[in-house]
């Protein structure tokens, strides 16, 4: 896939000024100590057409104190108005994710799948932060976050955020996508009532047939306890009347979903709710008893672990308890139809020990996640046009003599996935490792990993075939546990060299490393990838893979292994950047020199793509250079607590998050080096969990074809126009607005260099 050489540091990243846009902000600040990002669409008469043409949408207004127009001129590098929300400013990236579900650029079916992804976000927030706040406010807990704020004070404001953002999914679904649905794909969602009297009785022999013998009914009154319900299940609650005795009684019924939630009539791609046609036929399930009412309702549990794993030796026993614990963990969110009653209202509430404030009344349906089966009964018109990855060209040759060994032998090898193929660069290194004769030994860290791995599948082999395999699998990766188990079980029943994580660390890097005699002895090849071995995310992440036989870089992931499966906490790196020990360090003697460079020629520079920006200290480090006079232009894709922009602090800081076809999932930091540009990839984003709490590699590029590659692909990061938002000073995130009406994408101009 081979590029122009271009420079980054002669691109600027285009911005757009208020005046231009004319910006209805939505701002998201408390008690004048913190900004919180949000969205903004160009909307007021003043905006141009094409800006309105854009299709973003901008959320409702949040009723919160200004946010300062100027941070205080003696503020210390701490002071909380320096700071967004961590939580907030996630938040609002689930609100771009929502954006993209109102997008007219963007095909029907995946505007549906958008709006999944945000239902689901939405999910995980509640599971994972919500959580956690809440077990903070009962241990009254006081620290208070960067931006000067408590955990209950978070719990307010995600609260709502929250109750907006339910709003903004119930009203985009109602009033957008299923009218669109039927109008322009002739996908037709029905209630009972919507459908004739025949195809209410096709529902109903099949409701009978298929649904009525898998029903379980519990009732609750003195003899029957409240029963067990399990984490986003969807039920209902049904209050009940004896029409001899007139006592009322309640009781819970699970819906199943195990075989969709959607029932198809015999009108081709009409569907109806399963849910409905439940709450249509109760009577079945309760002869002798009144229906007053039936109302569906799901709850959320908290998915943090309640200690640290210091607390066992054993990370497997500790991973399997707490999957056992998460079953029966605490409820922290309770989602109710609108139309429920108090009196069933209140029994759920104080049965699941629950607050008014945990309730969140649901606009439309519960749970939109459901709705991303209804994508898949479209023809290609409605959905990104296909994209087969390609064979990276040195790949693709037909001279190779020794298989992927050869070319990197020749010189490092840069892929970028999905654009290249994940299946003929990453999966073909392990499966050729596995079946060749003079490799000796294969080691590898697993995070996560997809069903029938054919990564897995190669390690096996390899073992089977009596080389000496070892493999880090990290069973504290969240919603992993339980698969990741499992492959550890598999890999050693194969002989495979398993190692269970460490002890207060998460191994999150990912890379793999090949053992090879050859004539002139062993050498080592080297994969540092940003995105987990996962051949079916790998088609939908962005991510980058670094294939090197360098000898340095080998012996420095010889001594990580040593360090993941031994005992040798005191290894030293000379050229890998390897979390907790030295990542951190590095990176801010790399910025302070940029910084020197500034003061001493003018020319400090630096540019940065990742996830997510959350650490204080390495925030606090570019406002320092920043005010230094370096120019620092930072794409982040998720929640970011530097707020840019600000004079004297950060008014050399550009912040864009780019929201595309693919997820962005790559990490690369370039640090301008005086004209010699030194370029970084690996699996770390700056936050402090990554920095402090977890295993990560990043490794220098070196090869001067690999680090252009790489340049190239800031380059356009930077210049896109189509995908991005740029992130002000007040919070707030503002759609870019092409100049050019036809211009490309970030992601579509990478499809065609492909």
């Amino acid at each position: 896939m081979p590029d122009a050489t271009v420079s980054v540091s002669n691109v600027s990243a285009p911005m757009s000024s208020p005046s231009d846009s004319s910006p209805s902000a939505t701002d998201h600040h408390a008690n004048g100590d913190g900004a919180e990002a949000s969205i903004v669409t160009p909307s007021s008469p003043a905006s141009s057409p094409r800006a309105r043409d854009a299709g973003r949408f901008v959320p409702p207004s949040m009723p919160h104190a200004t946010c300062p127009s100027q941070v205080p001129k003696r503020a210390p590098y701490s002071h909380p108005s320096l700071y967004f929300n961590r939580e907030l400013s996630w938040l609002d990236f689930n609100w771009r994710v929502l954006a993209q579900a109102l997008d007219e650029r963007v095909p029907l079916m995946e505007r549906v799948r958008y709006l999944c992804i945000a239902s689901s976000n939405l999910d995980e927030l509640f599971r994972k932060r919500v959580g956690g706040l809440k077990r903070q406010l009962a241990a009254r807990v006081a620290t208070l976050t960067p931006d000067g704020r408590t955990p209950g004070q978070q719990l307010a404001l995600i609260r709502h955020s929250a109750l907006e953002m339910y709003a903004a999914l119930g009203e985009t679904w109602a009033n957008t996508l299923r009218p669109r649905l039927a109008s322009d794909a002739d996908v037709r969602i029905k209630g009972w009532h919507d459908v004739d009297d025949d195809e209410r009785e096709h529902l109903r022999e099949y409701f009978l047939s298929h649904i009525f013998p898998v029903l379980t009914p519990l009732a609750v009154d003195p003899g029957h306890p409240f029963p067990f319900i399990s984490d986003l299940s969807l039920s209902f609650a049904i209050i009940l009347r004896h029409p001899a005795r007139g006592t009322e009684h309640f009781a819970r019924l699970k819906v199943p979903t195990l075989r969709g939630r959607w029932l198809a009539v015999r009108e081709k791609r009409q569907y109806v709710p399963v849910e409905e046609v439940i709450r249509h036929n109760l009577p079945e399930l309760f002869r002798g008893m009144e229906i007053v009412s039936a109302h569906l309702f799901r709850i959320t549990r908290n998915v943090e672990p309640k200690r640290g794993d210091e607390e066992t030796d054993d990370l497997v026993e500790m991973i399997e308890d707490e999957l056992r614990e998460r079953r029966f963990a605490p409820v922290v969110r309770l989602e109710v139809e609108a139309a429920m009653p108090e009196v069933a209202r209140a029994l759920l509430l104080k049965e699941l020990h629950l607050r008014p404030d945990d309730l969140y009344e649901a606009s439309g349906m519960i749970d939109f996640s459901d709705c991303s089966a209804l994508a898949d009964v479209v023809s290609s018109d409605h959905v990104f046009p296909s994209w087969e990855p390609v064979v990276p060209e040195r790949l693709a040759r037909r001279d190779l003599s020794d298989g992927i060994f050869g070319v990197i032998r020749e010189r490092d090898l840069l892929v970028h996935h999905p654009y290249e193929s994940f299946r003929a660069s990453v999966q073909r290194f392990v499966e050729e490792a596995a079946a060749d004769e003079n490799v000796m030994a294969i080691k590898q860290t697993l995070y996560r990993t997809s069903d029938e791995s054919p990564i897995v599948k190669a390690l096996i082999k390899a073992a089977e075939a009596g080389k000496q395999v070892a493999v880090l699998v990290e069973v504290k990766a969240r919603f992993d546990e339980e698969r990741n188990l499992e492959w550890g079980e598999q890999l050693e029943e194969a002989g495979v060299h398993v190692t269970y994580g460490l002890v207060g660390l998460k191994t999150h890097s990912k890379v793999t490393l090949v053992v090879r005699e050859e004539p002139d002895g062993l050498r080592t090849y080297c994969h540092f990838g940003t995105g987990n071995y996962h051949s079916k995310t790998a088609r939908f992440y962005t991510d980058l893979g670094l294939f090197t036989c360098d000898a340095e870089i080998g012996s420095d992931l010889v001594n990580l292994f040593h360090y993941l499966t031994g005992y040798a906490p005191e290894q030293h790196y000379r050229r890998l950047l390897v979390a907790p020990r030295d990542m951190r360090r590095t990176f801010v003697e790399l910025i302070r020199h940029e910084v020197a460079l500034q003061k001493k020629h003018g020319n400090g520079h630096i540019v940065a793509k990742m996830n997510a920006l959350d650490d204080v200290d390495m925030i606090q480090e570019l406002y320092k250079a920043s005010a230094a006079g370096v120019k620092i232009e930072l794409v982040v894709r998720g929640h970011c607590r530097l707020r840019p922009g600000l004079e004297r602090f950060s008014e050399n800081i550009t912040v864009r998050s780019i929201i595309g076809q693919f997820l962005e999932h790559s990490r690369v930091y370039l640090f301008g080096n005086g004209g010699e540009p030194r370029v970084f990839t690996g699996s770390a984003d700056w936050q402090r969990r990554n920095l402090d709490d977890r295993v990560e590699v990043i490794v220098e590029v070196e090869d001067a074809n690999a680090r252009q590659r790489l340049i190239n692909l800031l380059t356009l990061s930077l210049a896109d126009e189509r995908q991005s938002w740029l992130l002000g000073p007040d919070g707030v995130y503002t759609p870019t607005v092409p100049a050019d009406a036809d211009a490309l994408s970030f992601q579509e101009r990478l499809m065609r260099r492909a």
